[in-house]
C-alpha cells in the first residue's frame, strides 16, 4: 500500500472541503472526482470519496451514479491496497471502472512533489 504525503492529503481535504462548500452540482462533482484522483493510491480515503460520490448521486436521484458508486465502493480498497486502480481516473461512471485518465498538472505537481 502506497502512503500518501501529507501534501497529499491536505489536497484530498481541500478538494473534499470544497466540494461540501458549493452549491452548484457541476462544481461539486469536480471537487468530488480531484478528490478522487488524489485519493486513489490510500484505502481509507479512496473509498471516503466514493461513499460521498454515492451520497451526492443519491441526493440528485441519478440512480445510475448511484449503482455504479456502491460497485466502486466495494473495489476502491483492495484496488489501492494492490496498487490496481486507473491513475487519473475520476471516480464517476462514465469515466468507466478501469479507464486512465490525465491527471490534471496541478494535481500531477502535488503527487510528485
Amino acid at each position: 500500500m502506497a502512503r500518501i504525503s501529507d501534501t497529499t492529503r491536505a489536497l484530498y481535504r481541500s478538494e473534499m472541503a470544497a466540494a461540501a462548500a458549493t452549491t452548484r452540482p457541476d462544481e461539486r462533482w469536480r471537487h468530488l472526482e480531484r478528490a478522487h484522483i488524489v485519493s486513489q493510491p490510500d484505502p481509507w480515503l479512496h473509498t471516503c470519496n466514493h461513499i460521498s460520490m454515492f451520497r451526492f448521486a443519491v441526493r440528485q436521484h441519478d440512480r445510475r451514479e448511484a449503482i455504479g458508486q456502491v460497485v466502486r465502493i466495494v473495489v476502491a480498497a483492495p484496488g489501492s491496497l494492490t496498487g490496481r486502480y486507473p491513475e487519473g481516473n475520476t471516480g464517476r461512471v462514465d469515466a468507466g471502472l478501469m479507464t486512465p485518465m490525465p491527471i490534471p498538472g496541478d494535481i500531477a505537481a502535488t503527487l510528485n512533489a
